[in-house]
């Protein structure tokens, strides 16, 4: 049976679900994560290209010396993150991918010696291309989860006009703070960084999206926009605080009521959303030279200290619930990023990489999925008026074909119809099988 997958159109607010915050460590100031004895540094970390790896084994590396590179233009380098030998290799599971990466080890040398850092003397004099070869060179990707490169995003298509800017600093996936500490703590930071997107892009408007949760962030961004005179330049667009508020198709849409097209992007209605960590990293790479080897994670849930910590790539997880205290309790499963769109990590000596802005450490109990019942409530709070439980029998049928039909690459995986699921189905799993079958079959036309 054809075309039963109907796009439904609602009016008014997205819908999304209210999930419980659980900050738990929106107070706890961002502290420095003990060095590591070793890193792991995959050369995998963004969407797109691979690096490969331009040092072997036994060469000395210096912190924040590039390791891996590749000719691609959708790519981003890696660094070194701490100084010392490159002591092997070694392949491990990439999670948002499933896919095999190679890694490269670094032992760490304990003086923690830097490159060089090369900051312009006037950063307001960089040109455009300056400025986009300084964020490629620092290896910057999107913090806000996708790990798409930054330079790329920066650099829409000659036929399409940006006319608005958005910057997220939402951050409503629950337990997670690192982006309402940067906020807090790095703000001026942060307002440079979006100052220097103004550059590249000119739009005609720029959005500072927060959730009405963080009313803290919120005035603080609001007396740093007035005393670095920004006022004129930047709207602080205070909005619900509602799961999924913080992706960019909805921020898109509630912000200025477009709608992105079935899988186009905001820069398809002439926007770009940048992560407020995104941000404060391009004032780091453009204006201070600095490579981008780590960033705010937050460690939470089921151990005995929960912290923000600034944590360099490639740190083992295990060292980072050890700071905190370790495990409290009878805890069984880390998770990688939010509980809503996280990926559950069985081995406490994988590292932190580029997209991780969370480890939470919970117990979890076995559930049994059940048959559907037919009540909707997937379809009530689909963010994107999609059917997920059609996509979920499709995808278990193997009619991929069909998930197509039904619009499944507008999916983006926000798990709100898994949340409210009373049946216990895991929807947003079938729909990822379903979905990477698709690219399987592509990839062979």
């Amino acid at each position: 049976m054809k075309n039963l997958g109907i796009r439904l159109k609602k009016k008014g607010t997205p819908y999304g679900v209210k999930v419980p915050e659980s900050k738990l460590t929106a107070k706890n100031q961002i502290e420095q994560a003990p060095l590591p004895e070793k890193v792991i540094i995959p050369l995998h970390q963004n969407i797109g290209a691979p690096c490969e790896a331009v040092v072997k084994r036994g060469d000395k590396v210096l912190t924040g010396q590039k390791i891996g590179d590749s000719d691609k233009f959708v790519n981003a380098p890696v660094h070194a993150t701490i100084s010392g030998e490159i002591s092997g290799t070694t392949m491990m599971v990439n999670p948002p991918t499933a896919q095999l990466v190679e890694a490269l080890v670094v032992t760490s040398d304990g003086a923690d010696e830097w490159v060089k850092l090369e900051p312009p003397k006037n950063p307001e004099a960089l040109s455009v291309k300056e400025i986009l070869d300084r964020i490629r060179g620092a290896g910057l990707v999107g913090l806000g989860g996708a790990a798409f490169p930054t330079h790329v995003k920066l650099s829409p298509p000659k036929d399409v006009r940006i006319d608005t800017v958005i910057l997220n600093g939402c951050e409503c996936e629950p337990y997670i703070t690192s982006d309402h500490r940067v906020m807090l703590e790095y703000g001026e930071k942060v307002l440079s960084g979006l100052s220097i997107i103004k550059k590249v892009l000119s739009p005609d408007s720029i959005y500072i999206a927060i959730e009405d949760n963080k009313e803290d962030a919120i005035d603080h961004m609001e007396e740093l926009i007035v005393a670095m005179g920004l006022k004129e330049d930047f709207k602080i667009i205070p909005l619900k605080s509602k799961y999924p508020m913080g992706a960019e198709k909805i921020l898109t849409q509630m912000i200025l009521g477009r709608e992105v097209p079935i899988g186009g992007l905001p820069l398809h209605v002439g926007v770009v959303v940048h992560n407020v960590s995104t941000a404060k990293a391009i004032h780091d790479a453009v204006v201070e030279g600095k490579p981008f080897i780590e960033r705010v994670v937050t460690i939470t849930g089921a151990v005995k200290n929960p912290k923000n910590l600034l944590v360099r790539f490639g740190t083992p997880l295990r060292s980072l619930i050890d700071y905190c205290g370790g495990i409290d309790g009878k805890a069984n499963e880390v998770i990688l990023g939010g509980p809503m769109m996280g990926f559950s990590q069985f081995d406490l000596d994988f590292p932190v990489m580029k997209g991780t802005n969370g480890v939470i450490v919970k117990e979890s109990t076995p559930i049994r999925e059940q048959d559907c019942i037919s009540c909707g409530k997937c379809i009530e709070v689909c963010p994107m008026y999609l059917m997920p439980t059609l996509l979920a029998r499709y995808a278990k049928a193997g009619r991929y074909d069909e998930c197509q039909e039904a619009y499944i690459d507008d999916c983006f995986e926000c798990g709100a119809c898994a949340y409210v699921c009373p049946a216990n189905i895991p929807l947003v799993q079938y729909i990822k099988v379903a979905k990477r079958e698709l690219i399987k079959r592509a990839a062979k036309k």
